[in-house]
């Protein structure tokens, strides 16, 4: 897991791995996992000035780490910095297990076609992350102008750094009822903070989380492979 992006959703993922583990294997088994996490101040000083060649160069040095560490494959803990996956995945011999490909792979199981995108800024602006979900056959919808800024001002000011508001969850039901009027069959939480604010009981449609599908789908690999 190369995580720290922020720490707040990385906690999450060593815990639902944790957890799946447990209760597919029973007794006192536990995840066999690696954990690199890198500094997030330094990460979000290169996002905010687009720099993203360096921050594909730091987290590529990263999963190096982890694989020389013995990882057999590895998860990027960000929807954001996959971005600069291409980058990592060429640092590496290990597979990457994308996370728009496990969140697609759900999405398709669920029979829909037409999802909505809630993440950063950059994620929900750029084309890395909605054209890999394009790719696998699905229309990609992103919040009007103003709902963006709500959603990524959320995540940063807050979500990130542990913060959970009353007043923001009732700004994001009311992105994603827009989302669902606009024809959203589905949304996805596109960032992985997200899911430390939103549920299925906010929302209307069937919602994505994406930290939890892309743990499961790793989960799914690793004790295949047992």
């Amino acid at each position: 897991m190369l995580g720290g992006m922020s720490w707040e959703s990385s906690a999450q993922y060593y815990r639902i791995a944790n957890e799946l583990v447990r209760d597919r294997l029973g007794g006192l088994h536990s995840a066999r996992c690696v954990l690199m996490s890198v500094d997030f101040a330094e990460v979000e000083i290169l996002q905010s000035g687009a720099r993203w060649d360096e921050a594909g160069a730091l987290l590529a040095r990263a999963a190096t780490q982890l694989e020389a560490a013995g990882a057999d494959f590895i998860l990027l803990c960000t929807n954001t910095m996959h971005k600069i996956a291409p980058q990592v995945e060429a640092a590496i011999t290990v597979p990457l297990l994308h996370l728009a490909d496990a969140t697609a792979a759900a999405i398709r199981t669920a029979r829909l076609d037409t999802v909505g995108l809630l993440g950063t800024a950059f994620t929900m602006e750029q084309d890395f992350y909605r054209g890999r979900l394009a790719s696998h056959g699905l229309t990609v919808l992103v919040p009007e102008a103003d709902d963006r800024a709500t959603v990524h001002a959320v995540i940063y000011d807050e979500l990130c750094r542990g913060i959970v508001s009353e007043g923001s969850r009732a700004a994001y039901r009311g992105v994603i009822s827009r989302l669902a009027s606009a024809g959203a069959q589905g949304v996805v939480l596109g960032c992985t903070e997200i899911e430390l604010l939103i549920t299925q009981d906010d929302s209307p449609i069937p919602v994505f989380p994406t930290t939890r599908l892309h743990v499961e789908a790793a989960v799914d690999r690793a004790l295949a492979q047992v």
